[in-house]
């Protein structure tokens, strides 16, 4: 009788019932800090990084061997991975390498861009790696004008390397495709020309670029390719 007259708390309902709703924090998405855009073309995918490794190990085996190791044939990755490869061997001064790409580049995707052509002068230029510099400017066979600051950048390329043969030919390039008759220049890819050739002892093709070239130096709207 005692035990059935014992108070139990469980028994009585609770005056304030427990909510089982749960309430949660939001949370929103955005930028974690104030870096900048990913730059396009340094992130490598599996088949760029094992282009650049089989790239790399042809190099030194030719070096660490008599026989001299073909570089072996990019011609199965696609563009995308080729620009990326391209420019990640630019970065770390592999010229030759870059070099191969490229030729890659204008066989398989032609025409290439002249900003292609401007990086590894650069490179080339930066690494003194002259030579290599008249070679790359033989292997181009025509220029129409778009891309003003990929012609300055090489421009300032091939004179900063001191190629007086290079330079007049990127001048014949432009003259041959109608540079100073039809087709137009800004005025301060004139005056780069004209500056960098008066540089390197050609005066009177300086003159002639400013004459021919000043003339219709106002905007450029024709575009800008190699073949």
């Amino acid at each position: 009788m005692a035990a059935s007259l014992r108070f139990n708390p469980t028994s009585i309902p609770s005056l304030y019932p427990i909510s089982t709703y749960k309430s949660f924090t939001p949370v929103r998405c955005g930028p974690r800090d104030n870096r900048g855009p990913l730059v396009k073309g340094r992130i490598l995918s599996t088949e760029a990084i094992q282009a650049i490794q089989s790239l790399k190990r042809a190099q030194r085996n030719s070096s660490s061997t008599a026989t001299v190791t073909p570089l072996p044939s990019l011609s199965r990755l696609i563009k995308s991975d080729l620009l990326a490869a391209l420019r990640e061997l630019l970065r770390q001064d592999q010229c030759a390498l870059a070099v191969h790409v490229l030729s890659t580049v204008r066989s398989e995707y032609p025409p290439p861009d002249l900003s292609l052509y401007a990086d590894v002068v650069v490179a080339l230029a930066r690494n003194h790696l002259k030579d290599e510099i008249d070679e790359l400017i033989e292997e181009i066979r025509s220029i129409e004008c778009d891309d003003e600051k990929a012609l300055v950048r090489l421009i300032k390329g091939v004179i900063g390397a001191g190629r007086k043969e290079s330079t007049v030919r990127i001048c014949g390039l432009m003259k041959e495709n109608g540079v100073g008759s039809r087709k137009r220049v800004g005025e301060y890819v004139v005056k780069v020309l004209s500056k960098g050739l008066r540089r390197l002892g050609e005066v009177d093709l300086a003159l002639e670029v400013e004459r021919e070239f000043g003339e219709l130096s106002r905007v450029n709207s024709d575009k800008l390719t190699i073949y």
